[in-house]
């Protein structure tokens, strides 16, 4: 490993525990997501998983089932940036578990080119859409 890939790994751990940190944020039960999006070494936008802003914070439903309208990390993030003057051309989004697919969607096209992820999602589609629409997608492991 090159001394610039050490370093670039040192970076994804250290986003990767302040996307833990940020879905800690999340009043939901079943799963608390954060996300980050960084560019040029920058925090540009976070999430995490939850409700629309107005609503109750309650993510579930009595039966343990997660409401329909609860916004997942990576989309906050991407609606925080967009509220933004900033750009995610070229950006990375770190996460604490990968994109579904229709988040995955949103990745490519607000022009995020690489998706460090911590946990896989149950439904791999998100990261087969990603790594078919040519976004860098890298599972990172602390042991790794």
């Amino acid at each position: 490993m090159t001394k610039e890939e050490k370093k670039q790994r040192r970076y994804d751990g250290a986003y990767i525990k302040m996307a833990i940190e940020w879905g800690k944020l999340s009043h939901c039960s079943r799963k608390q997501v954060g996300a980050i999006i960084v560019k040029d070494r920058m925090i540009i936008a976070d999430g995490y998983n939850g409700t629309p802003s107005g609503f109750d914070n309650c993510c579930e439903n009595t039966d343990g089932d997660t409401h329909w309208y609860v916004l997942h990390a990576e989309a906050n993030a991407i609606l925080k940036l967009a509220r933004s003057h900033n750009s995610a051309e070229g950006a990375t989004l770190y996460i604490t578990l990968s994109p579904c697919r229709d988040c995955a969607k949103l990745i490519h096209q607000a022009g995020i080119t690489r998706v460090v992820y911590l946990n896989e999602y149950k439904d791999k589609d998100g990261l087969d859409f990603l790594r078919f629409a040519e976004v860098e997608t890298e599972h990172h492991s602390d042991d790794a």
